[in-house]
């Protein structure tokens, strides 16, 4: 009888011990669908911190288990294409281009179409979000002066780095995220995804010419004067040279993150430009958002949950891409894509076909974020950036977002089958 008392006992205390990490799980992964915790000033990467912190306190991690959770390779991946991209911001390299091409386009839709190529191509390489920074207050600019409607423009620029993104393991950080777990090679990254990319931004045209017809029949040449944009003539070569360099050694088979981070540190040796303007151009808050991510996923991947998850995959039908990619696009809009691709990261490793699955989660969790307007951060840089001269509310953005994701995602899974 003591002994059947004893069993007990140790089977809801093991029962306790396993429902704690998953309460924390759910917990911060709240805080990231709603993006705060109602009544504290705690944001995403507080959440993240928090929930990572609270893995070890409550013993479901050890220090020695936490750090071996965090992907530094991922890391140092993002750290050191965020000090790339930020020596050629601060060149003046992505105006200076964005100026030049959109300045040759004297029509409403080749100006539409410029500024798609633009946005989707720098942002297959450089990060999305960077080309949203830049070319938000440069389009505003001429459309403004050229006294068409803004909206339309806008949101190329935003929808356009989404999908561009794709291409590339550098283009987001959930394909980089993806490209250190998968290991996938970046070209063949490349070749499976960039004609994703490719008909994705080839529909970004069609469907916002569709959405707007009356601002893009009107054939009037635009004029467009030369704009202002203030170059670093030395910054500027010396950026690309290594840029150029990099790419060509992702291309070659090089590992992606130390190329990334040792071509970064290269960039930091100048006598021109204070450190201190590289750092502020690196988002430190989404580095430590994935730290304490990788430490949450950790734990929840010590629970019973784990040795579910093929039974779940099994159930769901998540074997088939087009399955996957529903479930991605969902679950990256509730609680950001990074998040979602983290959800997944433990799934797909007990999937009959790992790399498929990978791609389509990459496709799949970026051109979610043309859902809705809270669906990227790119989304919200462009709102924001020009919140001062126009407005886009949630249902304008949604009736360019809903018919592209659906169209683009599902020319996404055809490709990839």
């Amino acid at each position: 009888m003591a002994a059947d008392l004893d069993a007990g006992r140790n089977r809801r205390s093991k029962e306790l011990l396993m429902l704690i990490p998953l309460l924390i799980f759910l917990g911060t992964y709240l805080v990231l669908a709603i993006g705060r915790l109602p009544g504290f000033r705690v944001d995403r990467t507080g959440a993240a911190i928090i929930g990572a912190s609270l893995m070890i306190a409550f013993g479901v991690l050890s220090l020695e288990e936490a750090f071996q959770s965090i992907n530094y390779e991922t890391i140092l991946l993002l750290f050191g294409m965020m000090i790339v991209v930020a020596n050629l911001r601060l060149s003046g390299f992505f105006g200076a281009v964005g100026a030049w091409v959109v300045e040759h386009a004297h029509r409403p839709l080749p100006l539409l179409c410029a500024i798609v190529l633009v946005s989707g191509v720098f942002s297959a390489f450089f990060v999305n979000d960077t080309m949203c920074l830049v070319l938000t207050p440069l389009v505003l600019e001429i459309v403004t002066r050229l006294q068409r409607n803004p909206v339309p423009y806008l949101l190329a620029v935003a929808m356009a780095a989404n999908i561009g993104s794709v291409a590339t393991i550098t283009g987001n950080p959930q394909n980089m995220v993806i490209g250190t777990f998968s290991q996938i090679p970046y070209r063949l990254f490349v070749a499976r995804l960039a004609p994703v990319a490719a008909f994705g931004l080839g529909l970004t045209i069609f469907v916002i010419f569709l959405m707007y017809r009356g601002e893009f029949t009107d054939q009037r040449r635009v004029e467009i004067g030369r704009q202002r944009v203030r170059v670093n003539r030395v910054l500027l070569w010396k950026s690309l040279i290594a840029a150029a360099v990099m790419i060509v050694l992702f291309f070659a088979g090089w590992p992606v993150s130390k190329v990334a981070v040792v071509t970064g540190a290269a960039l930091l040796i100048t006598r021109r430009v204070k450190p201190e303007k590289v750092y502020r151009e690196i988002d430190w808050s989404l580095l430590v958002l994935f730290v304490g991510l990788f430490i949450v996923i950790a734990g929840i991947e010590k629970t019973s949950l784990s040795h579910d998850l093929t039974a779940l995959a099994t159930h769901f039908r998540l074997q088939q891409i087009g399955v996957l990619s529903f479930f991605s696009v969902i679950i990256s809009n509730l609680v950001s894509n990074v998040p979602a691709v983290l959800v997944f990261k433990p799934l797909v490793a007990k999937l009959p076909n790992p790399f498929q699955a990978w791609l389509a989660l990459a496709m799949s969790s970026t051109l979610a974020g043309n859902l809705t307007l809270l669906g990227s951060i790119a989304n919200l840089i462009v709102v924001e950036r020009a919140r001062h001269a126009v407005k886009i509310s949630f249902g304008e953005y949604l009736k360019v977002g809903v018919p592209l994701t659906i169209s683009s995602v599902a020319v996404g899974v055809l490709l990839l089958r």
